[in-house]
């Protein structure tokens, strides 16, 4: 039997990378090689790579805004071929930056117009205000914590579901009490943490669509020990806003 592994593609390294969630590609890496399956790493600095480097889990991260003209710039260039991927469901994680310019647009505070991928149904308004605190989610994959630090107030559309619902802290935009946001096999979030680290039923379920994508079976995970995991949940729960 041949072994199984999926690539993981870290989607612009460089530029949308301040806030440390290179964690979530460590911690994936920590739970597919836990379970002996293979994890290979590739670092996308431009879309047109996907054409010839087939991936299986994307994750991208936050960015100061001073990073983005070049990711603006590549999104719009090659972004067919992101966009063709995920209709072919392609599995991602993409948090803060990159979740607001996967969706529709994003207007700045000057009122300048930033068209996204337009892959998830949301639109996103910068503002004066940062929401910047911890945050408890409910989701389908049990309580989520994490730490979102961010100006933009997004809206979500009726073609996504929200990732979960704001038990304490801000979420998409302070108002809804929504956090993130689901189509298909693409996951957003403002969660930063990094996410995948302590919640760990998020991680196991992109590995499980990740490889019922490219192996077409759908078999349930080996257990892993999450003890200091889900201890972590409960201290970071505790924390205050």
């Amino acid at each position: 039997m041949v072994k199984q592994s999926i690539t993981v593609g870290h989607l612009y390294p460089k530029q949308m990378n301040v806030y440390g969630d290179i964690g979530n590609v460590i911690a994936l890496r920590y739970r597919l090689e836990a379970r002996d399956i293979g994890c290979n790493y590739i670092k996308i600095e431009s879309l047109k790579q996907l054409n010839s480097t087939p991936v299986d889990i994307v994750i991208g991260g936050g960015g100061q805004d001073s990073n983005q003209e070049f990711v603006q710039h590549d999104l719009k260039t090659h972004g067919d071929i992101l966009r063709a991927q995920c209709r072919d469901g392609l599995v991602c994680l993409m948090v803060c930056g990159m979740y607001q310019l996967f969706g529709r647009t994003f207007i700045t505070n000057t009122g300048e117009k930033i068209s996204g991928l337009g892959i998830l149904d949301i639109e996103t308004s910068a503002n004066d205000e940062r929401l910047i605190g911890n945050i408890t989610v409910n989701s389908p994959w049990g309580k989520l914590v994490g730490f979102e630090n961010h100006s933009g107030r997004t809206i979500l559309g009726p073609d996504v579901t929200a990732l979960g619902s704001v038990t304490k802290g801000a979420g998409n935009n302070g108002t809804d009490k929504t956090e993130g946001a689901v189509f298909n096999n693409i996951f957003g979030t403002y969660m930063h943490g990094p996410l995948l680290a302590k919640n760990t039923e998020i991680a196991d379920e992109l590995i499980t669509r990740a490889l019922t994508r490219k192996y077409s079976i759908v078999a349930a995970l080996e257990q892993l020990d999450d003890t200091l995991e889900a201890l972590a949940v409960e201290v970071a729960a505790k924390r205050p806003r």
